[in-house]
């Protein structure tokens, strides 16, 4: 039995709202794009969204947007996917990471504080697994400190901290839609915000910082046809196509995380007695939406890991620390130490969850997994 760990969900309502978005005028830059921003902002409690081409394209035109530079400085975690890192080094600026907390994973509000300097212009802090950070912690050093916050919440769609949803609370929140998240437009991204400053601006950066605004031109005669270019932006455009299946999958997100919630009951019952492992834990005020179910394997997780595999059970590890990659470590980063972060990688190990996994897979999961551990 082959146990994907994780998977998209397409059923008949998605193929329909792609096949009728392929029969528009506008299959790209159209009108299908607004509506899926104006929804999706309004499912998270935002002003405003703006759709772009992957989530890493969300981070990076965000750093753009708060003017992030040559001489800058951003905090963010080592325990994520490399995009949140990469997209400040896109702009010139320095990464610095701090550490994790040992018990949620996610982002240390006081590691944060230990990194601050001069140069400090932002903090990205990393929603791990799905579960929120600490945000009123890094709001409070935000704001003491004269910080942007961009919210990396890529695992965190349909979070929640202290009863509100993740994309309405900070500067910028950014968003992932790719297959193995809790809904997909294919590949895709979004970013909110309640900053309409910064929404004009994402939009431009979205477009090659093209603008046909008369109010915005330098040469105001030149007629209608007429565009201009005022700064160094990107095609980083989501199309009608994958908005209209980012539309359909919108409507069922809820279902999905409920489906995810059931899944880690079940692991959290049967798991939470057997020596050898550590099960995630969720911070109190915080709604996990449960992009991802990562145990600790205390001795021995490259055998479990290989065993697993061996029987069809597809585990992985989330992640391996940023500041360890070769390209960081040739870049000035040989020297930095995230005990904890490193500490995690050793034991992580992420369990199969997805919205159409069975009673029978997760059983299998969990039988093997514990005949593994106990031998």
């Amino acid at each position: 039995m082959f146990v994907p760990n994780g998977r998209h969900y397409i059923d008949q309502d998605d193929i329909d709202a792609v096949a009728n978005a392929l029969q528009q005028d506008y299959i790209t830059t159209g009108p299908g794009v607004g509506i899926f921003e104006q929804e999706y902002a309004e499912y998270v409690g935002a002003k405003y969204a703006v759709a772009v081409s992957s989530g890493t394209a969300a981070l990076h035109i965000s750093c753009l947007a708060l003017g992030i530079g040559q001489g800058d400085e951003v905090i963010t975690t080592p325990i994520t996917f490399l995009s949140s890192a990469n997209c400040v080094m896109y702009c010139g600026a320095k990464v610095v990471f701090a550490d994790i907390d040992k018990d949620t994973y996610n982002i240390s509000p006081i590691d944060i504080e230990k990194k601050i300097t001069k140069k400090t212009k932002a903090i990205i802090p990393v929603h791990f697994a799905g579960q929120p950070c600490d945000m009123d912690k890094i709001h409070d050093i935000a704001e003491k400190y004269g910080l942007f916050v961009i919210e990396d919440a890529a695992h965190a769609i349909g979070a929640e901290y202290k009863g509100r949803k993740i994309g309405s609370l900070s500067d910028l929140t950014t968003f992932s839609f790719h297959p193995v998240k809790h809904m997909t437009t294919c590949e895709g991204g979004i970013i909110t915000t309640n900053n309409k400053s910064l929404y004009e601006k994402l939009k431009l950066y979205r477009a090659y910082c093209m603008t046909k605004d008369n109010a915005m031109l330098e040469r105001k005669d030149e007629g209608p046809w007429y565009y201009e270019m005022h700064d160094l932006g990107y095609n980083y455009r989501l199309s009608d196509v994958m908005c209209a299946l980012g539309r359909s999958q919108l409507k069922k997100v809820d279902m999905f995380i409920e489906k995810r919630k059931m899944i880690v009951s079940k692991y959290n019952e049967r798991l939470r007695n057997v020596k050898g492992i550590i099960l995630p834990k969720q911070m109190e005020g915080c709604n996990s939406s449960w992009h991802l179910y990562v145990i600790q394997v205390l001795n021995g997780r490259r055998e479990v890991y290989n065993r697993m595999r061996e029987k069809e059970i597809n585990v992985e590890v989330h992640y391996f620390p940023v500041h360890k990659q070769p390209y960081y470590q040739k870049n000035g980063y040989s020297e930095v130490c995230c005990q904890n972060a490193e500490k995690l990688y050793e034991h992580a190990l992420s369990l199969p969850i997805f919205f159409k996994m069975t009673d029978e897979q997760q059983d299998f999961v969990i039988d093997t997994l514990i005949q593994i551990l106990e031998e």
